[in-house]
């Protein structure tokens, strides 16, 4: 089982192919299978790398067929091309009706229909009740023959599998990739690397400096019989939670199993090492923790009594004060120099207050302080920093997002920081981050990844195919921008509506595309589905020539039933073509970007389109969510909020890749090493080049 998992997570992260046989060099049906399955995998946008190629080639002709099953249907997931994509509208985007025309068809047809007339209540219209709405009038094989073939062209996306070693050297790769990650990872990272290190139980990362995923890590320890590391109380909490199916985050209770003798010997001896300063921390999970102690039964290991210490805490027979509670007493009573030298011994929780101690008026001492942590911070805590103090330059709305990706945005009302202090804060930190970074000896950075923000944080976007973190540019080739969502419900019916909210350049003015507005003079909405039981596609086409508002935001609602995180399946992506191309309303080889819908918002807001002043279009990436109502979201209903928030994001300064690239290039040497910065592995690279692409981008961040 791990295997097969494994192997499609390799496919899919790192399009690297894994291959465990070098075969025997004869050619004959391997290579006629080889070339079989790349014209397969040119269907969907993918092809085979040469290497690939010859490898496959020499393989027996029955090892390559397997291979290529299991990679064809890994790269159709990817793209969204494993399941069907119908649409209302069998010829859309062609033949699509005005909307009341549309609507009053429906009806007259219902009230020359006795059966459904019945059915009708007087006084009330409701769109569900009609007959033919929200459900698709035929089948997939007429909505195929309503359609001329794609004519493929030069610029649709031809996405390059490499060959990969076996399958148990790319497994361990990704595996310390993901659990040496300086930023906070997806849950769809977590569960991966859940799996990687089932399958890697054998292999040790050195460096696990994100807490949830050092839980990860613990749990295939502790099933071991080794130690843990930790250096919290929270780090022991996690790991129990997570070892009994529970949230990792503690951001929600769990029921916690019962822990065999040596698994509680294992635990408590890894509370037993914490120091006792660090106590106050149980006050956060206070109730989790009386349940812990209640499966742990510290008293009956005398041999630990800094970890019964613990559970008396939790339970109030032991007074501990947490460091956080500690600070906040300091500030609440104006001493911020006690602050401040408590803060010194935590250099990140001392950064990450840096705004608020610049502010209270701690003057030079502070900036001696920061400059003092800057050296013991983490990287990422660095660069958070500049991307923060950067827009203090010139203040935009202040924009909140949780780890679920639900976000708000408020003005900011704070006053402004000393600007002799900020440019000396930047510098410090430019320096430091610089000091850290390797020398990257010939440095080569495709221009096209300059705009990519660097990924501080991956919890909000789900991995999928061509998806950038929060706050990345990229350019929009094309005439026809479709969006495209598809979901299935899981045991009740389900309706999401695919919208899309049209401004102009002050974020004003706005009109939309929806169930209750099909279309105008340049996009089309393909029809509304009120039930996914065997699946349901929606799509919104955009003539970007004839738009008349530079800014569109494709949204996602939650109009009746399951949320993203309870349906079977969701997701939501773009595709570009231009208009002599034709073709289905789904294609996959056009496909730029699909990733899964997932959270508890009932909103989602992927990314927004914008029109520069040159006429050319661009996509920044939001992964925001929206908690909306419980039912029947509608974009005219969160308008107001969803500008707000797009225009503090489209305005917030980010911190780009070509930021660090510069850094980079002011320790570049004439080494005899290469480090390509891109957003693909283009061919040619010398042997042992250092690569970054997206899927790597957060090994750019420094410890």
């Amino acid at each position: 089982m791990y295997r097969a998992c494994v192997e499609d997570l390799v496919i899919s992260r790192r399009l690297r192919v894994p291959v465990d046989v070098e075969g025997d060099g004869t050619p004959g049906w391997g290579e006629v299978a080889a070339r079989q399955l790349d014209a397969a995998l040119l269907s969907v946008g993918f092809t085979c790398s040469p290497a690939l190629l010859d490898r496959l080639a020499r393989l027996p002709g029955e090892q390559v067929i397997d291979l290529g099953v299991r990679v064809l249907a890994a790269v159709r997931r990817l793209v969204g091309d494993h399941v069907v994509h119908n649409a209302y509208f069998v010829d859309f985007p062609r033949n699509v009706p005005d909307t009341l025309e549309f609507w009053a068809g429906l009806l007259r047809e219902a009230m020359l229909d006795p059966v459904a007339a019945a059915r009708l209540q007087p006084g009330t219209l409701n769109l569900l009740d009609l007959p033919r709405y929200g459900r698709y009038q035929h089948t997939y094989a007429d909505l195929l023959a309503a359609h001329d073939e794609l004519i493929p062209l030069a610029k649709d996306r031809v996405t390059v599998l490499e060959l990969g070693g076996s399958l148990r050297d790319e497994a361990r790769e990704l595996y310390f990739s993901l659990a040496g990650s300086e930023v906070p990872l997806a849950a769809e990272d977590l569960t991966a690397l859940r799996a990687l290190a089932a399958f890697c139980a054998g292999d040790r990362p050195e460096h696990v400096p994100v807490r949830e995923n050092r839980a990860v890590v613990n749990e295939v320890r502790l099933a071991a019989g080794q130690p843990l590391l930790v250096d919290t109380v929270t780090d022991v909490l996690r790991v129990a939670a997570l070892c009994s199916e529970g949230d990792v985050t503690l951001s929600t209770p769990t029921r916690l199993r019962s822990f065999r003798r040596a698994e509680r010997r294992i635990l408590l001896a890894a509370l037993d090492a914490v120091p006792a300063a660090k106590h106050g921390d149980v006050l956060r999970h206070r109730e989790q923790w009386k349940r812990l102690g209640e499966r742990l039964h510290p008293h009956e290991y005398p041999q630990f009594p800094s970890a019964a210490e613990v559970f008396d805490v939790a339970r109030g027979v032991r007074e501990a004060v947490s460091f956080g509670g500690r600070v906040e007493a300091a500030l609440a009573g104006g001493r911020t120099g006690d602050a401040v030298a408590l803060l010194e011994h935590t250099p990140g929780a001392l950064l990450r207050r840096l705004d608020h101690l610049l502010r209270t008026g701690g003057g030079s001492a502070v900036l001696e302080a920061a400059e003092r942590a800057a050296a013991h911070a983490s990287g990422r805590v660095l660069l958070s920093l500049r991307e923060h103090l950067q827009n203090r330059l010139a203040p935009v709305d202040r924009v909140f997002t949780n780890r679920h990706g639900k976000a708000w945005a408020i003005p900011d009302t704070r006053s402004p920081l000393d600007e002799e202090a900020l440019t000396r804060t930047l510098a410090i930190l430019d320096e430091e981050i610089t000091r850290r970074l390797p020398d990257p000896g010939e440095l080569i950075v495709d221009p096209a990844v300059l705009d990519v923000a660097l990924p501080l944080s991956g919890k909000s976007a789900a991995p999928g195919l061509g998806v950038l973190p929060r706050g990345s540019l990229s350019p929009v080739d094309g005439e026809l921008l479709r969006f495209f969502v598809y979901w299935r419900q899981a045991a009740r019916s389900t309706d999401y509506d695919l919208s899309a909210l049209m401004l102009d350049a002050t974020y004003d003015n706005p009109t939309h595309i929806s169930w209750t507005s099909y279309g105008n003079d340049f996009a089309t909405y393909s029809g509304d589905l009120t039930d996914a039981a065997e699946g349901a596609s929606e799509f919104i086409d955009i003539r970007l020539p004839h738009a008349t508002q530079p800014i569109v935001i494709p949204q996602v609602h939650v109009y009746a039933g399951e949320r993203f995180d309870e349906a079977a399946e969701a997701f939501f992506g773009y595709m570009t073509r231009d208009a002599v191309q034709e073709g289905r309303p789904f294609e996959p080889r056009t496909v730029r970007m699909k990733s899964d819908l997932r959270g508890s918002g009932r909103i989602a807001l992927p990314l927004v389109f914008l029109r520069g002043d040159d006429g050319a279009w661009r996509v920044k990436w939001l992964h925001l969510y929206l908690s909306g109502h419980p039912a029947f979201n509608q974009v005219e209903g969160n308008r107001v909020t969803t500008s707000l928030l797009v225009r503090s994001i489209v305005e917030r300064d980010h911190l780009r890749v070509g930021y660090l690239a510069d850094l980079l290039r002011s320790k570049a040497s004439a080494g005899g090493h290469v480090t390509y910065i891109g957003l693909e592995t283009p061919p040619g690279l010398p042997e042992g080049a250092r690569v970054y692409t997206p899927a790597t981008l957060h090994e750019l961040i420094p410890a």
